[in-house]
C-alpha cells in the first residue's frame, strides 16, 4: 500500500481545481489546462487530475463515493473494529 503525502493545503488543491475550470477555454484541451496548471503550482498532472475527479464525486457531478462518506464509513469501520 503506497504512503499518503498531504503537501498541499486544501485551500491550493481547490483553487488549482478551479484554475483548470476557468481556464479550460485558453487551452486545446483539458489535459492541457491540467498539465499547464499542474506546473505552475508544482504538482503532477494526474495528481491535478485526480483533485479534480475527486471535487466533481464530491459536487455530484461524478459517480463514485464522497469524501465526507468515505471518512464516515472508515471510522464506522474502525470503531467496529475496535468493539470486536
Amino acid at each position: 500500500m503506497g504512503r499518503t503525502t498531504h503537501k498541499f493545503a486544501p485551500e491550493v488543491r481547490e483553487r488549482a481545481v478551479c484554475m483548470v475550470l476557468e481556464h479550460e477555454s485558453e487551452h486545446p484541451s483539458r489535459c492541457a489546462a491540467i498539465t499547464s496548471i499542474a506546473t505552475m503550482i508544482g504538482c503532477s498532472g494526474h495528481t491535478l487530475l485526480e483533485w479534480e475527479k475527486k471535487a466533481e464525486v464530491n459536487s455530484g457531478k461524478r459517480a463514485g463515493v464522497p469524501t465526507e462518506l468515505a471518512d464516515r464509513l472508515k471510522a464506522l469501520e474502525c470503531e467496529n473494529r475496535d468493539l470486536r
